[in-house]
């Protein structure tokens, strides 16, 4: 996992849904924990683009519904600022399930809609499964 030149803000907190973007099976996942998210006492935790959360799975397949997956969020409505001075932000907050939360294998073999470049840069694999990067 690499650092990121972006300025991104972190706009999903602890308990906010999100759709998910790849063919492994799950639809909706709500975000449980913030991997290696640092922050005062008692303060909720809030992930952002390319940011490793635990999220229970919502909706989905009957073998996956229920669990706690590791997942990568890809898109946020929150805008992000980058390097150059643009601004970007998506229509929808979307992640997608990894195999693992250290590796960051990607889940699933196609990821549905764009992909930020922010998590292209700190997760080369998943570039390999999506189809346009923004």
């Amino acid at each position: 996992m690499r650092g990121i030149k972006s300025r991104i803000r972190r706009t999903l907190p602890v308990g906010a849904k999100l759709v998910v973007a790849d063919n492994s099976g799950a639809r909706i996942i709500q975000i449980i924990s913030v991997k290696n998210y640092k922050g005062v006492k008692r303060r909720i935790g809030k992930a952002g683009i390319a940011d490793i959360v635990m999220a229970a799975v919502k909706k989905g397949n009957p073998d996956i519904k229920h669990k706690v997956v590791p997942a990568v969020v890809i898109r946020q409505r929150g805008e992000i600022k980058r390097h150059d001075g643009t601004r970007i932000r998506f229509d929808d907050n979307a992640a997608i399930l990894l195999k693992d939360a250290k590796g960051g294998e990607p889940k699933g073999t196609v990821v549905k809609g764009p992909v930020a470049r922010e998590v292209i840069e700190r997760f080369p694999t998943v570039g390999k499964v999506a189809s346009v990067v923004v």
